[in-house]
């Protein structure tokens, strides 16, 4: 078990879960990202179907402005796992895709207008984006 300090309760540690804990950790303590701001197993409903985001980040007016998918480590950063968070992003229509088997990230920011995807060199610190 580990605690969660988004979702504030302890939850199992499996291999998803490491990748999610350090990575929410890493974008609070060495990004800037505002606590308050971040949510884990966020749910989107689709009809009858469920879908969980494994973390959104929200503006100040608490819209979506990023997601971000995990893999177990691994777990190779496929077309098919970047598919996934891109029918999330139908749904959101936030700026910025992340994925992370925490071995490996690819960070991308979407041009709403142009509907172009630009693959960033790092991930942006919180005053960046």
């Amino acid at each position: 078990m580990i605690f969660d300090i988004l979702r504030r309760k302890y939850v199992s540690l499996t291999p998803e879960e490491w990748v999610r804990q350090h990575f929410v950790h890493y974008l609070i303590e060495h990004k800037e990202y505002p606590q308050g701001l971040l949510a884990n197993e966020v749910k989107l409903q689709v009809g009858d179907k469920v879908l969980r985001c494994d973390t959104l980040l929200y503006n100040k007016e608490m819209k979506p402005q990023m997601i971000i998918e995990y893999k177990a480590p691994t777990v190779p950063l496929s077309q098919k796992v970047f598919d996934q968070i891109t029918v999330y992003n139908i749904l959101l229509h936030v700026d910025y895709l992340i994925v992370s088997n925490g071995m490996q990230h690819i960070c991308c920011r979407l041009d709403q207008e142009n509907q172009q995807y630009t693959y960033l060199e790092e991930i942006p610190s919180y005053p960046d984006l």
